[in-house]
């Protein structure tokens, strides 16, 4: 720790006093029982008893001495009377007699105290020679406490050069004021100056202050704890400071080993010890110490101290079994007054337990309904989380409303959260208009509406916004990059991404975990497997979401042996798998027929790593199954499940039944979706598919008016492909798009040199009862081949064509493609609704299993 000097004047001469008697008054005879009274007045507390004796004395046209004025002004200064206090100065005025310093120096700690820096400055500067050390002390004290910290040092530096040595009282203001990132640098050359006076040593309140420059100013819990091992003389506020800090600031572990220290020293921990050391369980997530501590509480009688209760109340919902608030609301229940603190402790609890927003909102209204407690900043971003989660915009209107009307909309924290609730119920213009309204944006502001459009596949508002955000000087950060590159995988825009990534590499974040796992999320769900392989492989550290990401983009593309050989190699490295890792494992399995595996898997997660199945892992099993074409073990799995099986396993086994054509276990899968959902369209399209490949047009027709009666409309097919940074998206049969006729020639083109190559249409997959000639016209005009054929036209030779499909692919054009790989020499990357299809010299990277 650099301990900086600082020269410091000799010590100061004071002048002389004053010979000249104060001025009395003591014309009326009455004066001495009045001022007796007064000085009685005093002494006991009675303040407005005073002035009115006070006014009583000037009306006779008399005033006391100035002693008692100080003393009057000293008993309103402790009772923190500031009103009276500033009568008081009035009737001084009034009274013409000439203010000493100590009078002068209690007017500036009056003002200064009441927040009126500018009248106890005026003072200040009319005193001239009747300044003193502590009406320096007084007036660098002011500063500090009303946030002016450069005047506060100013004043300090003015003071030196007058010839004034500080005191105890100077340096802890100074050092107060310091206690901040852009003046912690002169306080450590006041630190120089405060070791060689040896006040570091000799006074707690020095001692006190530094530590907390030292952790808030410069965040250095190191150097604030050897300020504390060098005191000689430490109290309970310095123990409560520290530890404090330290729970404050990332050491929470360190909090509690020093509350236990500061028990073996004898000190009983007061109010403030014990919210200390409360925060610090929670960060640790110690349920059991804080229940300790609470215990501890009660027994000491500090359990109902409002500060402890609300600690308590944070404590309990943060650490609390399975996002259980049960103890948090009893404590907040018996506590005898709630203020804001406590109100938005526990509404953040219901927000943060998962479960508890429609609760939180009641809390809400209950507040603000009883009129005595506003909300503050902090209650707004929390409940307007709540609304978010609900989905209930309207709420979150009147919330947002409540918030303009308070002044507190343009808050970073509550405009954060007005974004990400407009933003997640489709109002991006409402969320624009809460980012633009902002009083100070930080990055936080700029990552959330960065987030926001990302999610809505608005890339290019997005990249504005980063644009932005680097022109204002505030950086970027992972988070901003990591929004952009999932915004981009949404997108399947894999230039895009690519772009990102070069703009990574400039911001030197290219190493960091974060970035690096969105990296690989981005190009595997864009197709691009190797360039994602190449970030995992070059990461310098890797975490289960590292692993995870690698295997699931494995299992996508069709690569099950890698993605299973990448998991046990997960597993040799010593890191746990996850939930999300054991649907990746299965996926891998089910989309290469890997049954044995699979079930070894399935057994295993439990068995071996204690992860209990939920639904996603039972439908990996029944797709597993069903893609083999185990539909009746695979019925016998659904019905022997712990609970419901819900509409994702009855479709996933739907549609197993349509790639098999087996109409009556079809039949019960759609009836079991429709019973759980009557409006899910996709189990009467499966359906309706299911009897067209058999050929029942009859009860096509019976879904399709049951579908109509019901205004269930069947999503249609899209295909989409990226060329040159834009999208282009085709449906069957478009002809919108400027180049259709190029597309259209280009597809007459492929379909001589495919059926030259032995390829013939399967008619099967036209799913309209027309003539042959039109099922085969109908083939060729799928929004598949659509986006091949432009692609084809679009880009260069090198680099392969990547579509994207909002659906199954269709089995026709699973097979064109191949032969089209062929025809053409290219490499095609299709994407459909479950997996990567690498088509490469007429094969595909799925054997055909899909």
């Amino acid at each position: 720790m650099l301990i900086p000097s600082l020269s410091l004047p000799a010590p100061a001469k004071f002048p002389p006093p004053s010979s000249s008697p104060p001025l009395r008054h003591h014309q009326d005879p009455n004066f001495e029982p009045l001022h007796r009274r007064l000085i009685t007045q005093i002494n006991v507390g009675h303040l407005r008893n005073a002035i009115s004796t006070l006014d009583l004395m000037s009306l006779r046209g008399s005033h006391p001495d100035l002693p008692t004025y100080s003393l009057l002004l000293k008993s309103c200064l402790r009772s923190r009377n500031f009103h009276l206090g500033k009568l008081v100065h009035a009737r001084l005025a009034q009274s013409q007699l000439d203010p000493d310093s100590v009078i002068l120096n209690s007017l500036i700690s009056l003002y200064s105290k009441s927040g009126d820096f500018k009248e106890a400055r005026s003072i200040f500067q009319t005193m001239g020679e009747k300044r003193n050390l502590v009406s320096w002390s007084a007036m660098v004290s002011c500063f500090a406490n009303n946030g002016m910290s450069l005047e506060a040092v100013s004043t300090f530096v003015d003071m030196l050069e007058e010839g004034f040595c500080p005191n105890e009282f100077c340096f802890a203001s100074v050092i107060r004021a310091c206690s901040n990132s852009e003046h912690v640098g002169i306080g450590k050359v006041v630190f120089g100056s405060v070791i060689k006076t040896g006040y570091l040593e000799s006074d707690v309140c020095v001692g006190s202050s530094l530590i907390d420059m030292f952790a808030k100013g410069g965040g250095d819990l190191r150097d604030a704890y050897k300020v504390f091992e060098k005191m000689a003389e430490t109290d309970v506020v310095t123990w409560s400071l520290m530890i404090t800090r330290l729970a404050q600031m990332g050491d929470p572990r360190k909090a509690v080993e020093l509350y236990v220290d500061m028990l073996s020293n004898g000190l009983m921990p007061d109010q403030f010890t014990v919210s200390g050391v409360v925060s610090a369980c929670t960060k640790l997530g110690s349920l059991a110490l804080g229940q300790q501590l609470h215990s501890w509480a009660v027994r000491s009688r500090l359990g109902l101290d409002h500060c402890v209760g609300c600690c308590l109340v944070d404590m309990y919902a943060k650490c609390g079994g399975g996002g259980s608030m049960s103890d948090s609301r009893k404590v907040f229940d018996r506590m005898r007054e709630h203020s804001v603190m406590s109100w938005t402790a526990v509404m953040t609890g219901y927000v943060q337990s998962g479960g508890g927003n429609e609760e939180a909102v009641k809390l809400f209204v209950e507040m603000i309904s009883g009129g005595h407690v506003s909300p503050n900043h902090f209650t707004f971003a929390s409940i307007l989380k709540a609304c978010a989660n609900l989905s209930d915009l309207r709420k979150g209107e009147q919330v947002h409303s409540l918030a303009v009307k308070l002044g507190l909309a343009s808050v970073n924290c509550v405009g954060n959260s007005l974004i990400s609730m407009y933003a997640r119920s489709g109002q991006m213009e409402d969320a624009r208009k809460a980012f633009d309204v902002l009083y100070e944006k930080n990055l936080i502001s700029y990552n959330t509406i960065v987030d926001a459009y990302a999610k809505h596949l608005d890339t290019e508002e997005a990249f504005g916004l980063l644009h932005e955000v680097e022109n204002t000087g505030l950086g970027t950060s992972a988070f901003t990059f990591a929004s952009l590159l999932s915004g981009a995988a949404s997108l399947c825009a894999v230039d895009k991404g690519e772009q990102i990534h070069s703009r990574i590499i400039k911001s030197g974040f290219e190493s960091n975990q974060s970035i690096c796992n969105a990296l690989i999320s981005m190009y595997s769900r864009c197709g691009n497997i190797d360039a994602a392989f190449q970030v995992f492989n070059e990461m310098e550290d890797w975490n289960v979401i590292s692993w995870t990401s690698m295997i699931t983009g494995f299992a996508k593309h069709g690569y099950a042996a890698r993605a299973v050989g990448l998991f046990n190699q997960m597993l040799e490295a010593g890191l746990k798998p996850n939930e999300i890792t054991y649907i990746a494992v299965l996926s891998a399995c089910s989309h290469a027929g890997l049954i044995s595996e699979g079930w070894k898997h399935f057994k295993e997660m439990h068995q071996q790593h204690g992860i209990v199945p939920k639904m996603e892992h039972y439908a990996c099993m029944v797709d597993l199954l069903g893609r083999s074409g185990s539909l009746v073990e695979a019925i016998e799995f659904i019905n022997s499940m712990p609970f419901e099986a819900d509409a994702l396993i009855w479709r996933t086994f739907l549609g197993a039944c349509r790639v098999h054509g087996d109409i009556e276990l079809g039949k019960h899968a759609a009836k079991m979706i429709i019973k759980q959902n009557p409006h899910d369209s996709a189990a009467y399209s499966l359906l309706s598919n299911l009897y067209a490949s058999t050929g029942q047009w009859e009860e096509v027709a019976n879904i399709r008016k049951d579908m109509k009666e019901k205004a269930l409309v069947k999503e249609a097919g899209s295909s989409w492909i990226e060329v040159k940074n834009k999208m282009h998206k085709f449906h069957v049969g478009d002809t919108s798009h400027p180049k259709a006729r190029e597309i259209y020639d280009e597809l007459d083109q492929l379909g001589s040199k495919i059926k030259k190559l032995g390829y013939v249409p399967d008619t099967d997959f036209v799913l309209h009862e027309v003539e042959e000639e039109q099922k085969e016209y109908y083939l060729f005009q799928h929004s598949e081949k659509l986006a091949v054929a432009f692609g084809l036209i679009s880009t260069s030779k090198s680099k392969p064509i990547r579509v994207f499909k909002n659906l199954r692919v269709c089995g026709d054009c699973h097979t064109a493609i191949k032969y089209i790989s062929k025809a053409t020499g290219r490499e095609i990357v299709v994407r459909d609704s479950n997996r990567f299809h690498q088509f490469k010299d007429g094969t595909c990277s799925c054997n055909d299993y899909w």
